[in-house]
């Protein structure tokens, strides 16, 4: 069995222990409710109920096994054209493209990213019920790189490399507004009290940390690099929205960003706003050491082609739509 996950809680409070273990170790809330109730899970050294709500300092120890050995509900197999970046025998990595929900969910149980992967063929680890192989997500409308397990073994160091934050993700976005430099954002998020669709930054959610610094710097708008510390619940978009800065496009966290603008740069605004067909922000790098070898990976995805017209028209270099490496040649790479 792997060594136990040990961690403290740094948040003044949280909500109830199986939702907090499923968000912070990537899991299905089912499986993580089981881990609970089969004692798999210790808080300051003793069991604790799943509706547990947890507090500042708490010391959280997981042991990461296969809640319960069922086998994981059969995933319906539905074709959708998938960029496979790296496969091996214990893990893939691809880029995602925007509009594909990762998981099956309701109002989405046959159009999702792990129906198309078992068209494809691809044989994911058994743990979770409904999310096999998630090792973290993105949202629906945000492209890029991600990776999935397709052992047990691959998911559960992953899952644990990924809550000790070894694995790094890094953002490229449109962000309205210039940035001051670089800056680190660190407000708690929890689900909005009147929209849980919605997440917002409230003194009660788990604290969130998000680095944030500006690459180019366009009329109404910069290109920004964005690196995850913590990875909640439309983190960025929540993040930025909050600092005055929402993603270009966002039309839950966007603020209205195009009516923010001077009179004089209202009809620019409109033309980048109507320019960008969904929330402008790539998952464009990923960092991590594969499971098994040890070895350092690291993967790079460029802009992606639905937001060419959004980075062009923000820029006022139509030159961009054509241009391969775009990132690259802004200057983007560390």
């Amino acid at each position: 069995m792997e060594q136990p996950i040990t961690f403290q809680v740094l948040a003044p409070s949280t909500e109830r222990l199986d939702r907090f273990l499923a968000h912070e170790l990537s899991l299905s809330r089912t499986q993580a409710a089981r881990l609970v109730a089969e004692g798999a899970v210790r808080v300051n050294h003793e069991r604790a109920r799943a509706s547990r709500c947890l507090s500042r300092g708490d010391l959280l120890r997981v042991e990461l096994r296969d809640p319960g050995g069922k086998v994981p509900r059969r995933i319906t197999a539905r074709d959708h054209p998938l960029d496979v970046v790296y496969e091996d025998d214990h893990l893939l990595v691809l880029n995602k493209p925007a509009g594909l929900v990762v998981h099956p969910a309701p109002g989405h149980w046959e159009d999702t990213l792990l129906n198309a992967l078992a068209a494809r063929g691809t044989q994911l680890a058994a743990r979770g019920e409904a999310r096999p192989g998630i090792v973290h997500r993105l949202d629906k409308d945000t492209s890029g790189l991600m990776v999935l397990a397709k052992t047990d073994v691959a998911h559960r160091k992953l899952a644990r490399d990924l809550a000790k934050r070894r694995v790094e993700r890094v953002y490229a976005c449109l962000s309205w507004g210039h940035l001051k430099g670089q800056i680190e954002i660190a407000a708690a998020i929890a689900r909005h009290p009147k929209d849980r669709k919605r997440m917002a930054v409230l003194a009660t959610g788990r604290m969130a940390r998000t680095r944030v610094a500006p690459v180019a710097r366009f009329d109404l708008c910069d290109l920004a690099r964005v690196g995850l510390a913590t990875g909640r619940t439309h983190q960025i978009r929540v993040h930025l929205s909050h600092v005055g800065h929402p993603v270009v496009g966002d039309p839950v966290y966007g603020s209205g960003g195009h009516r923010r603008v001077t009179a004089s740069q209202r009809q620019q605004a409109l033309a980048l706003t109507r320019a960008t067909p969904r929330q402008a922000l790539h998952a464009t790098e990923l960092g991590f050491s594969h499971p098994v070898t040890g070895e350092g990976m690291r993967f790079r995805a460029d802009w992606p082609r639905d937001l060419r017209r959004a980075l062009a028209t923000a820029s006022d270099d139509p030159d961009l739509l054509d241009r391969t490496n775009v990132l690259e040649y802004l200057g983007f790479a560390q």
